[in-house]
């Protein structure tokens, strides 16, 4: 009986062998191109798209064009890396922190880079993005980086960009710079307030405020200003003392820095420059929403602005890899938070700093978060071109009303 069944079953597998037109392993043969080569679109359809771990390591798989040493390439918006860390004052590490960054951004692509928190894509809109290299930068005289630094931002933002005056406002490219430690962003602010004629705001995300005068670092080496001037802690102070800085328009956001001396000395200090301090503990009290007002109220939605984002403003245990960190910062999701809803200031420069990955450990924490702002901030510069072009589109993500009416059945629920 069971040979029989046997025999049986053996008869059907060869009777369905003939309908089995084809099997996994049946690809076409592989012929030789033609003489004249294959055709590029065909090259691009089989080729061009790379996985998120394959490719070279630029920002998100961004087409890389040294831009500094290549005028005839237009864009709109460059990732430019500024590999710079001898002005730091505690960790080094900081000069790895494009290379970190690029490798942490490798799964954005633009065939998966929508951003539900925002409902674009910011990498199939209107702009033209590269990935610009890096400024090359001395370590060996902070002078002369300093010099290189605002050579190559001047160089670049003085450009013409592809999409000219669409939007209006759109005049020159708009650079995101992967520090580096946080003094980078004097370079850029003296490019910025060169080309755009007039101080610029500044919204800076940071444990510490950087409005410190460099007589905070007490030195009875030198009388007369010095190279030592120049730290990551003092280039808003100079940026200040240069007039490149909108005072009264400005805001510190995520502080828990420790103060000087046994008083609010640095704080008078802070303010004579015009900074709105929002410190990290106030989110309890205010929220991530309250957080936003703050800021949007300050800096309103036509001032251009430099966003600067030191990655310390998150908390160590979520961003380890920095070389001043500072325990009891905001988590990542809400700092994402903050910046989905200051999308509508008017940003025409930004960074993100001081991810130093020798001490970001084995899964690239820092680096990871890092990729992600600059991700967000990319968002909110296409997102706000896209209203002032008048092409806006406001998607609603789906499901979004139903937990939006659970929270407030909630909320009624508690306040009983």
């Amino acid at each position: 009986m069971v040979q029989s069944l046997a025999l049986t079953a053996s008869l059907w597998l060869i009777a369905l062998l003939p309908l089995a037109t084809s099997s996994f392993y049946d690809n076409p043969e592989v012929e030789l191109p033609q003489k004249s080569g294959t055709p590029l679109d065909e090259l691009e359809a089989k080729f061009g798209t790379d996985w998120g771990f394959t490719g070279i390591s630029t920002f998100a798989h961004l087409k890389h064009i040294k831009c500094l040493t290549t005028p005839y390439e237009q864009f709109d918006i460059g990732i430019i890396g500024a590999p710079f860390d001898t002005a730091v004052s505690y960790r080094p590490g900081a000069r790895f922190g494009p290379r970190a960054i690029r490798a942490a951004s490798a799964r954005q692509t633009s065939f998966r880079g929508f951003n539900h928190r925002a409902g674009i894509n910011p990498y199939q809109s209107w702009p033209h993005i590269l990935d610009c290299g890096d400024i090359p930068v001395t370590p060996f005289d902070n002078a002369l980086a300093l010099h290189q630094m605002t050579s190559a931002y001047t160089e670049l933002v003085s450009r013409q960009p592809l999409s000219y005056t669409n939007p209006p406002s759109h005049t020159h490219p708009k650079l995101i710079s992967l520090g580096g430690d946080h003094s980078i962003a004097l370079a850029a602010l003296r490019a910025l307030e060169k080309v755009h004629k007039r101080p610029i705001a500044v919204l800076h995300f940071d444990a510490h405020l950087d409005t410190w005068h460099p007589g905070s670092y007490p030195s009875a080496w030198a009388n007369t200003p010095t190279q030592a001037d120049f730290t990551h802690g003092t280039m808003f102070w100079v940026a200040s003392e240069e007039g490149l800085i909108a005072n009264g328009s400005s805001v510190h956001a995520g502080l828990r820095t420790r103060l000087g001396g046994n008083d609010f000395a640095d704080y008078d200090n802070d303010e004579r420059q015009g900074f709105l301090r929002i410190e990290a503990d106030d989110i309890d009290a205010v929220g991530v929403s309250g957080i936003i007002e703050l800021i949007m109220s300050r800096i309103g939605t036509e001032t251009p602005v430099y966003l600067s984002v030191d990655i310390d403003v998150i908390d160590p245990g979520l961003a380890p890899g920095t070389g001043t960190p500072e325990a009891g910062g905001w988590t990542t999701r809400e700092l994402i938070g903050i910046l989905r809803g200051i999308e509508m200031l008017n940003v025409v420069g930004a960074d993100i700093v001081e991810v130093a990955p020798a001490y970001d450990g084995m899964g690239e924490t820092t680096a990871l978060a890092g990729a992600q702002v600059a991700y967000e901030i990319l968002t909110s510069m296409v997102k706000r071109g896209l209203k002032d072009r008048g092409e806006e589109v406001i998607l609603t993500k789906p499901g979004t009303q139903k937990i939006l009416a659970q929270g407030k059945k909630k909320a009624r629920k508690d306040e009983l």
